[in-house]
C-alpha cells in the first residue's frame, strides 16, 4: 500500500521515470548524464533542450521578486529509495502550500542530491534538497535548499533512521517531521526557468533556489552517500541566454 502511494505521488509530480525507467539511466557509465539524450526518444530533451537544469548561479539580476510564503502543515508518510535518490512523499490529503506571485502550488514530494546539482559561482554545496510542487494546471515548481557541512540536522536525523538501504524499497514514516525545519528562516531566493534534472528532463519547470543554506553533519552526508553508492547529481547545464533573478 505504501509503495502504491509513493508511486501515485510520483505520477502526480510528473517524476515517475525515476522509478519506472530506473534501469534505463544512471549517474555512471554508459547510461550517465552525458548519454541520457541517446538512451530513449523520450529523453531527447536532456540533450536538445535549451532550458535545462541544474545551472550555475552567478551574476543574478535584481528584480524585486515577490517574497515566498510557505504554509507547510503536514509531514511525509513514506520514504522511498528509488535507486537514484531518497524521496519522501505525502498523503494525498496533505495540505502543504507555497505561494509566490499570487499562485499556490502543492508540495508533492522532496528528495536529495549529493553533492548539490545547482552551483553558486561554480561551487557545489554538500547536498541539495528538491521540494517538488505542482500547480493546478500541472506546472512544476521546485524549491531547492542547499546543505553545508556543520551541525547535525534534526529533521534529517529522523528521516535517515528510516532510510531504505536497497533500491525500490520504501518505509513508512511514523515520526512527525516538521517540514518548516527543512527550510531556512530567511526565505529569499534565486529564480530561473529550467527542467527536471532527471530523464525525461522535461522543461517548463520554475526553480526557486533558497539563498540561505541549512546544515547537516559529516556523518549524515556519509550515511546518504553510502546508501546511494555514488554521487547523484547531474552536471550543470548551459544557460542559453537565460537570466537568474533575485
Amino acid at each position: 500500500m505504501k509503495m502504491r502511494l509513493a508511486k501515485s505521488l510520483l505520477f502526480a509530480a510528473g517524476l515517475m521515470p525515476a522509478l519506472a525507467l530506473a534501469s534505463h539511466w544512471s549517474y555512471e557509465g554508459h547510461a550517465s548524464p552525458e548519454h541520457w539524450g541517446e538512451l530513449s526518444n523520450e529523453f531527447k530533451e536532456c540533450q536538445a533542450g535549451k532550458n535545462q537544469s541544474p545551472i550555475d548561479i552567478s551574476g543574478p539580476l535584481e528584480a524585486h521578486i515577490a517574497p515566498l510564503k510557505v504554509q507547510y502543515s503536514q509531514g511525509p508518510v513514506v520514504l522511498l529509495n528509488n535507486g537514484h535518490t531518497i524521496q519522501a512523499s505525502f498523503d494525498h490529503k496533505a495540505d502543504n502550500i507555497v505561494n509566490f506571485d499570487g499562485i499556490n502550488v502543492d508540495l508533492q514530494q522532496f528528495h536529495f542530491h549529493a553533492p548539490s546539482e545547482n552551483t553558486l559561482n561554480g561551487k557545489h554545496a554538500a547536498m541539495e534538497m528538491h521540494l517538488v510542487h505542482k500547480e493546478s494546471n500541472g506546472d512544476v515548481v521546485v524549491v531547492a535548499v542547499m546543505f553545508d557541512i556543520g551541525a547535525e540536522n534534526a529533521a534529517l536525523a529522523e528521516l535517515w533512521k528510516k532510510m531504505p538501504q536497497q533500491a525500490e524499497k520504501s518505509a513508512p514514516l511514523t515520526t512527525k517531521i516538521d517540514m518548516n525545519s527543512l527550510l531556512p528562516t530567511d526565505k529569499t531566493y534565486w529564480r530561473f526557468s529550467g527542467s527536471l534534472t532527471t530523464p525525461p528532463c522535461s522543461e517548463g519547470v520554475t526553480w526557486l533556489v533558497m539563498k540561505h543554506p541549512l546544515t547537516l553533519s559529516e556523518a549524515q552526508l556519509k550515511q546518504f552517500k553510502t546508501v546511494m553508492h555514488h554521487d547523484n547529481n547531474r552536471p550543470v547545464q548551459p544557460l542559453h541566454g537565460r537570466v537568474v533573478v533575485e
